[in-house]
């Protein structure tokens, strides 16, 4: 009998099998995906088993449950984008306001503009349903970003760039168009005549906060004019 060649025994092998190692990363992406396109009450996890070619007794060897499986795609997607932006202002060497536009523009770019920003409309629109999946992003995402931010603008108070503001509320203030903008993108986007260039709208958006915040008593090379 003829040995099987290395194409042939490649091809035998079952997906599953052949690619043990990448079963995690592509069971999360698959998720990602399902969640952000049906919601989490309709995302099913046959649905996403299937997406991510495996069967669903492999699913439940990495997650319990489906509650789990968000909570993973959560801790892997945009955990990992929080903890760069803790690293960003502990490095960060340049004013406040370069500072905070850096942070709001690569947010954007590595979440709003990718499936992650659907994360956002999934929590807000199922929070009360499933009110332990709200409170988790919550705690992970939201108040973890808010108190991020929060570093960004004391840090501008205390070296007078910016006017003695309060902190809490000026995050609210400096967050809230760029979420807005995600949940436009997975909601009214759809239907809307005029199409939303959400990069430019940021860029404006951190403009005007700056200025908004800014003191015009500093004399600093980074003031704002």
């Amino acid at each position: 009998m003829q040995a099987a060649t290395p194409a042939k025994q490649s091809a035998a092998i079952p997906r599953w099998r052949r690619r043990k190692e990448a079963r995690h990363s592509e069971i999360l992406a698959a998720a990602l995906g399902t969640f952000v396109e049906r919601g989490f009450a309709a995302t099913k996890l046959e649905e996403v088993a299937r997406r991510a070619g495996v069967t669903k007794g492999t699913m439940y060897l990495y997650f319990e449950s489906k509650s789990a499986l968000f909570k993973a795609v959560v801790r892997e997607s945009l955990v990992p984008v929080l903890a760069l932006g803790e690293q960003t202002i502990d490095e960060h060497r340049g004013s406040s306001g370069e500072l905070i536009r850096k942070l709001l523009v690569r947010w954007w770019e590595t979440v709003g503009e990718t499936d992650m920003s659907g994360l956002l409309k999934l929590a807000v629109a199922e929070a009360s349903n499933f009110p332990d999946i709200a409170e988790f992003y919550y705690s992970e995402v939201v108040q973890r970003g808010n108190q991020l931010m929060a570093r960004a603008i004391r840090r501008g108070i205390e070296s007078g760039e910016f006017r003695a503001v309060d902190a809490s509320l000026a995050v609210r203030a400096c967050i809230a168009p760029a979420l807005q903008a995600a949940l436009w993108k997975h909601s009214w986007a759809r239907c809307s005549p005029e199409p939303l260039d959400a990069r430019a709208f940021i860029e404006l958006h951190v403009d005007l906060f700056l200025r908004g915040i800014a003191n015009p008593e500093f004399e600093g090379e980074s003031r704002i004019v």
